[in-house]
């Protein structure tokens, strides 16, 4: 299930526009130990810019996995590459959308989010930065997130990228999790590093990048280029700028260790220019994130992309038809991460619970359609259909006891009984019916799924 775009000479001409800027322009890098790292594996570098040649691009890339897996607890495993698609929830949002006005996120937002992504039949990793708590100091929130995160899902989580120490303490606390012999051989996590546009990384990201890179952990290099105002206000100029960054960004991940995994990640949106504000429910969001996936599958790279985006401010229509048209463009394009696949609104300022089940429920029915459907003599039904013979009906054929639970799409929040049965039942909205399902669903979570000692080792290290 994928869709083809651009041609081959149209993703030529992209490629090397990027390679352009990245040979004459070059990427600001600013982390000395970075540009150490580039220096010693002979790249050209002038103050805090690194310079780059198309044969150390491509030298590079080659020792980028194609596939690579990340391991949960309890057997929970994600493929992330070739034609496998994962989900993550909502990230980095400072507001939740309740009752239609914005409020500051806090600690107990976070940990209901964490239940509802750890509980989910949809969403495959558990996500990192599900919202913002405010009520948190800075130096213990990325602690106490992570925690959460773990306590609360068996599936892999996402790292901290906000410094070298932050990404330490991530590691610390993976260890205590895992074990320390685990995190060093397997990926247990992953983390979204993003540029600074146009063409830089700041000390920051780049001082994560370097520590989880060093161990092997998975990185996403993320370019959030936007059209009009971080970048040129063509589509075309917008792909060149994001695909230099990211590649630099790649290119260095492996500078640091051959082999460590890491995704393409596509980002960019328009910026709207009535306001100037970003817009990622826009359908342009679908044909950049549709070239960035043919570019990744060109360098051979995973690619992470979309999700159910909107810039509506409330879980209203807009939001449903933005998610549902960027969800479905971004899993045709074969994106293999997709982030922010739930609960997302107001271009990434603010998460929504209602809209984070009616999502799921897009989650679900995406998944269906990439599952495509199997053709053998016994789907093609011919005997049975013989059987039944001009006028009768399948309702009670064994066959269609056997098959219809695999073959059908099962909604657990959308409506399809008839007008009275549903009027009886209370004439809910799909909100309303997402808000009971959540309920339930919280409900069922319980207190956490640690043993207590593992718990124990965790608040002491999150507490100190």
């Amino acid at each position: 299930m994928k869709s083809a775009l651009l041609t081959e000479e149209q993703l030529d001409q992209l490629h090397a526009a990027s390679m352009d800027i990245l040979t004459n322009t070059g990427v600001e890098f600013l982390y000395e130990p970075v540009l150490e790292y580039f220096k010693a594996a002979g790249f050209k570098v002038e103050n805090s810019r690194v310079y780059f040649t198309e044969d150390q691009v491509f030298k590079y890339l080659e020792t980028v996995p194609r596939e690579f897996t990340l391991h949960g607890r309890d057997g929970n495993q994600v493929t992330i590459g070739g034609n496998h698609t994962c989900f993550a929830p909502g990230y980095g949002a400072p507001f939740i959308m309740e009752n239609g006005r914005n409020r500051k996120a806090l600690l107990a937002d976070f940990v209901k989010l964490a239940k509802l992504a750890g509980t989910s039949p949809y969403l495959d990793v558990t996500g990192g930065v599900l919202v913002e708590p405010n009520d948190v100091p800075d130096g213990k929130r990325h602690k106490e997130m992570i925690y959460n995160l773990a306590k609360y899902s068996a599936k892999p989580f996402m790292g901290d990228a906000n410094g070298r120490e932050h990404a330490l303490d991530t590691l610390k606390m993976a260890e205590i999790v895992y074990g320390a012999d685990f995190v060093a051989k397997k990926p247990v996590m992953i983390t979204l590093i993003n540029s600074l546009t146009p063409l830089k990384f700041d000390e920051r990201m780049l001082a994560a990048l370097v520590e989880y890179a060093k161990v092997g952990q998975p990185v996403i290099v993320a370019s959030l280029t936007m059209s009009g105002s971080t970048g040129p206000v063509t589509l075309a100029g917008t792909l060149a700028v994001q695909n230099a960054e990211v590649l630099a960004g790649i290119v260095l991940t492996q500078v640091i260790k051959a082999g460590a995994p890491v995704v393409y990640g596509a980002a960019s949106a328009i910026t709207d220019m009535r306001y100037g504000s970003l817009a990622i429910g826009a359908p342009e969001t679908v044909l950049l994130v549709t070239s960035s996936a043919q570019l990744a599958q060109k360098y051979g790279v995973p690619v992470r992309g979309g999700g159910c985006l909107s810039d509506s401010k409330i879980p209203d229509n807009q939001a449903s038809y933005e998610a549902a048209i960027t969800m479905l463009g971004t899993v045709s394009a074969g994106v293999n991460f997709v982030l922010h696949a739930a609960g997302i609104l107001q271009f990434y300022n603010a998460v929504s619970y209602e809209k984070f089940m009616l999502d799921e429920e897009i989650c679900g029915m995406v998944k269906r359609i990439k599952k495509g459907y199997e053709i053998s003599q016994d789907t093609l039904a011919v005997e049975i259909i013989k059987e039944v013979g001009p006028g009768g009906e399948f309702l009670t054929s064994s066959h269609t006891f056997q098959h219809h639970r695999t073959e059908f799409f099962r909604p657990s929040i959308s409506d399809r009984t008839a007008y009275d049965v549903w009027n009886m039942g209370g004439a809910k909205d799909a909100v309303a019916r997402g808000q009971a399902k959540m309920e339930e669903r919280l409900a069922g979570a319980g207190d956490g799924l640690l043993d207590r000692e593992t718990d124990e080792a965790l608040r002491r290290f999150v507490d100190k």
